[in-house]
């Protein structure tokens, strides 16, 4: 028997018809390589090794590694023990297809590292906190964008695919959840600009979402690029689409 450990934000997904919802939108096929973040005690592995002859693992939990082991050979499962936040994942190929239900605790931290190896990866399917997935596809002027939400959304094309509710799991969660696909742009989907610098643009706009891109903005844009970029400097953040944020970085570039 596993006791769930709160350190490492676990909470095992037990409702069969939910595992079978998400296993048949992923849709596995033989001779893909799909990476599986959290196993846990095997909900989504099991189905997954039905349909597949190999998978890959990313796990924390030294118990639950162990537990794996016993379960199944190595030529079947693939184990990779230690932390989603650390793990290269560009080792395991490309055209990766990587699931798994997120340890809800470092889900951001997490999509911001898999934005990294976007390149190799074919598709992603997520089960994560559901207010973090309303901040995934949420559009400008709402109040659930934010950072997140441009950052996403410009690496990848998301599509919210089901929604779980608490019982679902073991022990309930005190949210609810939803599965999220994300399928990453190619390189013509994907304005070319200097990312490093897009990021902190997209941190120092988010990073006070009561001020105006004035106050936000004001270390980085004069008042006459406002003007050239035909952005009102009196509305904050969240009122910019992802476009916008795109030509603030390239003005930068420029200067």
């Amino acid at each position: 028997m596993h006791t769930p450990r709160k350190r490492f934000g676990q909470n095992f997904l037990v409702d069969d018809g939910v595992i079978h919802a998400i296993v048949n939108a992923i849709r596995p096929q033989p001779g893909e390589t799909v990476v599986e973040i959290g196993p846990g005690l095997g909900a989504l592995t099991r189905p997954l090794l039905e349909r597949l002859p190999h998978l890959h693992v990313v796990e924390l939990d030294r118990d639950i590694v162990a537990r794996l082991q016993k379960t199944w050979p190595a030529e079947r499962l693939a184990i990779h023990s230690g932390d989603a936040l650390k793990f290269d994942f560009g080792t395991l190929g490309c055209d990766l297809r990587v699931v798994g239900n997120l340890p809800y605790n470092i889900s951001s931290p997490l999509l911001f590292h898999l934005m990294t190896f976007a390149p190799q990866i074919r598709d992603m399917s997520f089960m994560l906190q559901k207010e973090v997935v309303e901040r995934m596809v949420a559009a400008p002027s709402t109040s659930d964008y934010g950072r997140l939400s441009v950052m996403l959304q410009r690496r990848f094309h998301m599509e919210w695919l089901l929604d779980v509710p608490p019982t679902a799991f073991d022990p309930p969660p005190k949210v609810d959840s939803a599965v999220v696909r994300l399928i990453p742009k190619t390189p013509a989907e994907i304005a070319p600009l200097d990312d490093t610098l897009f990021a902190r643009v997209v941190a120092t706009a988010f990073s006070q979402r009561r001020k105006t891109l004035r106050n936000t903005l004001g270390g980085l844009l004069k008042p006459a690029d406002f003007v050239a970029l035909e952005i009102d400097a009196g509305l904050r953040a969240e009122a910019l689409p992802l476009g916008d944020y795109e030509r603030i970085t390239c003005r930068l570039m420029e200067a």
